[in-house]
């Protein structure tokens, strides 16, 4: 579904886009710098591109500034009978032309901003070496089939490349999954008594993902429950630490911290700053050869 999405929007949207862009984000475009398109127009655009298909659904989640002020970031979820996905397009100054994709970080050295400001951040479990040559940082749903699908890759990746310390950064997709944010409480509240007991949290959800898959969250929490306490938590405490505020702020902080990176699915991996998305749909060899070459840069 996410393939035929991809190439939807690149054969719609490319071509001379991105000569476009260039020329109105140097001043080559007369119209108002910084002023985005409205829901109405970003609506308006959708149904024109995918109004042929009645299975097609969309979603306009947030229309703001990109890092350049004068290009506009519309970050749209798009939703078929097989599932869903989100999805940005910048869009000129003029607002004639729409990119679909990520924008790229640049320089001698482009992803040490990055990995700098996530260092900085992390709030997530970890585990591995604190003093590793490489960090991976992983923002996941718990909820999210590609991230199950995933596990194995990132457990041969640590296993295969000791140097490396992995962090998990709850970023539940909330308009996607009904107890996506629900495990992820349930996770933090694993982790706040007992750390490494978070891990065995997270596969025991991941094992039972499949047949949680159609629940809603009042069904599934009895289930995220027993798993936080097969793993080792203590139900009283789980349950006061559950109800807390404070663990659901946790938890936006981290998403907050994830959208600050142009997080827009799950799993997506940074290495040390570096973003790889779909993990399982990478050769093993080229995330491992990836891996151990960023553990060898400089910081």
């Amino acid at each position: 579904m996410r393939k035929f999405l991809v190439a939807t929007l690149a054969l719609m949207l490319c071509g001379t886009a991105w000569a476009q862009a260039a020329k109105s984000a140097s001043g080559g475009s007369t119209a108002s710098q910084g002023s985005g398109p409205s829901r109405e127009v970003v609506d308006s655009f959708l149904r024109h591109t995918f109004g042929y298909d009645q299975n097609i659904k969309w979603e306009i989640a947030d229309i703001k500034p990109a890092e350049d002020p004068a290009i506009s970031v519309v970050t749209v979820i798009l939703r078929t009978p097989q599932g869903g996905q989100e999805m940005k397009l910048f869009v000129t100054p003029d607002q004639k032309y729409a990119i679909a994709g990520d924008m790229l970080p640049f320089g001698p050295n482009p992803y040490a901003t990055i990995a700098n400001d996530l260092k900085a951040r992390l709030t997530g479990p970890s585990r591995g070496p604190a003093d590793a040559k490489v960090t991976i940082v992983e923002f996941g749903d718990l909820q999210c089939p590609a991230c199950r699908a995933a596990q194995p890759t990132i457990e041969k990746l640590l296993g295969d490349v000791p140097q490396a310390r992995l962090v998990f950064q709850q970023f539940p997709l909330v308009a996607l999954h009904k107890w996506a944010f629900a495990a992820a409480k349930y996770g933090e509240c694993t982790r706040a008594q007992k750390p490494d007991a978070f891990w065995t949290y997270q596969s025991s959800v991941y094992e039972n993902q499949p047949s949680m898959e159609s629940l809603d969250e009042d069904q599934a929490t009895p289930k995220l429950k027993e798993y936080a306490v097969q793993a080792g938590a203590d139900a009283v405490k789980l349950d006061a630490c559950v109800a807390d505020p404070g663990t659901a702020a946790k938890i936006y902080k981290s998403m907050e911290l994830g959208k600050s990176v142009e997080v827009t699915s799950t799993p997506t991996l940074f290495i040390n700053g570096r973003k790889v998305g779909n993990v399982s749909g990478m050769p093993y060899d080229v995330l491992k050869d990836l891996t151990e070459f960023q553990a060898q840069q400089e910081p």
